[in-house]
Order: C-alpha cells, then structure tokens, then sequence
C-alpha cells in the first residue's frame, strides 16, 4: 500500500522511526486492539492518538476508515480461514457427522479470539457486511458440501434434483452458532464458563449430531416436490 521508503515522520512513544511496512502493522494490529475493545463505531482520531501518531498519517495508510477495517477483515478474518477445512467436509472417506464434528473442533478453537469474536459482532450491530461475507463463506465452503453429503449418505436426491433449502443450512447454523456462543460468554459477556472449552464444545456435538442426520432426512422430505 505504501513504498518501503524510511518514514521521515517520527512516531509513536519512542518517538522511533519506523520504515513504511512496520508503520502499516502497527497501524493494523493497533486498530484490531482498538476495534475489539470499543467496537467498530470507534474514533479513527482516538485510533490515531493511542497509537503516538497524527491522524493524517494514519490515513497516509488508509485513507478511509472503511479501508482500514477491510484490512482487518483480511487480517482477522481471511487469514485464519483454513483450505483443510475445505477438504476435511468433502473427504468421502469421513462419515458426513464426522467431516463436521472436526471442522467445527477445529474451527472453533482458531476463532476464540477476543478480536476475532468482539469486532464480529460489533460489525453485525454497526452494520457492516463484515458477517454477512464471512458467512456467506462459510455457507457455500463448509456447510453446502456438508449437506450434499449428508443427502449421499441418506440417499435423499442431490442438490442438483433437490436444491438445498434454507431450513437445510439452518441445522448445521444452529448447531455452529451454540459452539460459537461457548466462546462469545467469555469474550464478549465476561461471562466466566470452564476453562477448557474444547471438552464442553466435544460434549456439545455428542449430544447435537447422534439426531442430526434423522432430523436433516425429515426436513428434506418435507421440502421436496408437493403433489
């Protein structure tokens, strides 16, 4: 976004000089502190002052706040996204409840995240389409393989007889939601639960899947051609 050049403005509270990439990562991982803790409504001029710099050089680097938060997006959000979930929920050799259980084992641990869980949620109440995009990803990467799979395996018809119906997607959304909620009580509410999540996320899936693929056949069939 901006050359290598040395800065010749001075920063910060050392007052060092910082080259233009080491300038940039300060900025961006000083706005995720900041934007975690006051939520997306926050200032670029109180960004700008806890980080020991002028405002102007701030947007030298992100001329608009809305840049500087799709660079958190791609910072927070698409950097932690992981192609091996990909392959994990098309692996023919996994049961279908199995592909989902260790995506979401996996998944969950790499979003407990204070920024990650505390700017999700304050882009959905701001507004932004920061959730809606990151969803959408997970909709179309995850969870339509998912249920095309789980239809093979209850030999109901393919996505391409059948389309998939929302009332499909919300089973696997209800389920993903709960897991995540585990991790928004403390994060987010300051709500203090057990410290080791991922048993009380594993005991969660023990009880949600053993019904899952019963309950999935029942919402196919009752979307399917009337007549």
């Amino acid at each position: 976004m901006v050359s290598s050049r040395r800065e010749t403005t001075t920063g910060g509270p050392t007052g060092r000089r910082l080259t233009a990439e080491n300038r940039e990562r300060q900025i961006v991982e000083g706005a995720i502190a900041y934007f975690a803790e006051v939520g997306l409504d926050g200032h670029t001029r109180e960004l700008a002052r806890r980080l020991g710099i002028a405002q102007p050089l701030l947007f030298r680097y992100f001329p608009t706040k809305a840049a500087l938060i799709e660079r958190i997006y791609q910072e927070v959000y698409l950097r932690r996204w992981d192609a091996g979930w990909e392959a994990v929920v098309r692996d023919g050799a996994l049961p279908c409840l199995e592909r989902f259980r260790r995506f979401e084992i996996d998944y969950q641990r790499r979003i407990d995240d204070y920024a990650w869980l505390r700017i999700f949620v304050s882009a959905g109440l701001k507004g932004f389409d920061l959730p809606s995009r990151y969803l959408g990803m997970v909709r179309e990467r995850i969870f339509a393989p998912l249920l095309e799979g789980m239809r093979a395996e209850s030999n109901l018809p393919s996505p391409r007889e059948q389309p998939l119906a929302p009332d499909e997607f919300e089973l696997l959304f209800g389920i993903h939601g709960a897991l995540v909620y585990v991790g928004l009580r403390s994060r987010v509410y300051g709500i203090d639960g057990t410290p080791d999540r991922d048993a009380v996320r594993a005991a969660m899936l023990d009880a949600a899947l053993p019904g899952l693929l019963a309950t999935h056949r029942r919402v196919v069939i009752a979307g399917g051609p009337k007549g």
